[in-house]
C-alpha cells in the first residue's frame, strides 16, 4: 500500500506539457502514451497503490490515449470508468463508447486506445485469475461497454469513489487485504448486471445540454434542478431521470463537480483564500465547503493544498 501521489501540469511551460505527461503515464502503466494538440494540453492525476490495485484519477484536455499489449508478463486486465465527459475504447474488433457513469474492462494483453473529450476517469489494473474466480464467463465480457446505469454499475462506482474519499487514513494491513476482495466480488457483480438488458432513460441531446449548463453555472449558487429544468424547457423528473441514468441526482452531481473543481483550484491557485475558492464555485458558506470537502477528499482544502 502507497501513499496517494499527484501530478499536474500546472507550473510546466505549454511546449513542454505533452512530454512530461507521456513520461508520467509510462511509468505508471508502461507502453502507455498520450497524443494531443501541445501547446493546449493539460492535466492533473492522482495515483494510489491498494495491494492488488494500481489505480489512478486522470483529468484532462481533450486527448488519444494508447497502450501497447504487455505479452511478456501475467496477464493483468484494466478497468476505464468513465467519470466525466466522454470517450471510445478500441480493443480487438470491439469498440466501445462511454458516457459518464460506465466502464469498460480490457486485457493487458492486446493493445487498446481511448479517443477522449476533456475528461476525468477512474483506471485500475488488477489480477485477472481473482475476477474470474467470481466470474468464470469475463472473457466474454472483455472490451464491452459496462452501463453505470443498472444497480450493480452504480453500487461498484460509489464503492470506488468511496476508497478515493479514505485514502489518506488507508494504513491497515487488513482493511488492505479487505478492500481487495470486495473490489474482486463487487466488479463481478457489476458485470453481471450490466449483461442484462436495461432501458436507457432520457435522451442522449438534452443530457449533453443538461450537463453543460451544470458546467457553464456551477458558481451560481441558485443552480439546482428547478433551474435545470426550465433552461431546457423540460421537467424536473426528465431533469431528475437524466441523472438517475448516470447513476446519480442532480443535486450530488453538482456538488461533486463543484468538490472536484475547488480541489484544482486549490492547488492551481494558491494565493486564493479557501473562502473566494468556495463562493467562486456556488457555496454560500466556507464551513459547509469545508465540511464536504473533507467528507469527499478525506482532508480539508488548507491539507489538500499544502498536500498533506
Amino acid at each position: 500500500m502507497t501513499a496517494v501521489r499527484k501530478f499536474d501540469t500546472e507550473g510546466i511551460a505549454p511546449p513542454e506539457r505533452l512530454r512530461y505527461w507521456n513520461e508520467l503515464v509510462d511509468r505508471i502503466y508502461g507502453g502507455t502514451f498520450v497524443r494531443a494538440q501541445d501547446n493546449q494540453f493539460q492535466g492533473a492525476m492522482l495515483a494510489w497503490s491498494l495491494g492488488d490495485l494500481d489505480m489512478i484519477r486522470p483529468r484532462s484536455t481533450a486527448s488519444f490515449v494508447g497502450r501497447q499489449a504487455a505479452l511478456g508478463s501475467d496477464e493483468r486486465l484494466i478497468l476505464h470508468l468513465q467519470c466525466r465527459g466522454e470517450s471510445l475504447h478500441r480493443q480487438g474488433r470491439f469498440e466501445s463508447r462511454l458516457e459518464a457513469g460506465d466502464f469498460v474492462i480490457g486485457s493487458s494483453h492486446e493493445s487498446y486506445s481511448l479517443d477522449l473529450t476533456a475528461h476525468q476517469l477512474l483506471v485500475v489494473e488488477f489480477p485477472r485469475a481473482p475476477l474470474e474466480e467470481r466470474l468464470p464467463g469475463v472473457n466474454d465480457l472483455l472490451s464491452r461497454r459496462m452501463s453505470g446505469a443498472s444497480a450493480g454499475g452504480r453500487v461498484f462506482r460509489d464503492f470506488l469513489l468511496s476508497l478515493w474519499q479514505n485514502a489518506e487514513q488507508a494504513t491497515d494491513s487488513e482493511w488492505c487485504e479487505g478492500v481487495n476482495a470486495v473490489f474482486y466480488d463487487m466488479v463481478a457483480l457489476a458485470m453481471r448486471g450490466a449483461q442484462k438488458p436495461h432501458e436507457a432513460i432520457g435522451d442522449t441531446g438534452l443530457r449533453n445540454r443538461v450537463l453543460a449548463l451544470v458546467d457553464a453555472h456551477l458558481a451560481d449558487p441558485d443552480l439546482k434542478t428547478l433551474t435545470l429544468a426550465q433552461a431546457c424547457n423540460t421537467s424536473i423528473r426528465t431533469v431528475q431521470n437524466v441523472f438517475a441514468a448516470m447513476g446519480t441526482t442532480p443535486s450530488a452531481y453538482i456538488l461533486e463537480q463543484r468538490l472536484s473543481r475547488a480541489a484544482d483550484r486549490l492547488v492551481a491557485a494558491p494565493d486564493s483564500s479557501i473562502t473566494d475558492v468556495a463562493f467562486e464555485l456556488g457555496f454560500n458558506d466556507s464551513g459547509y465547503f469545508t465540511r464536504c470537502f473533507r467528507q469527499r477528499f478525506g482532508a480539508a482544502p488548507r491539507d489538500w493544498r499544502s498536500g498533506r
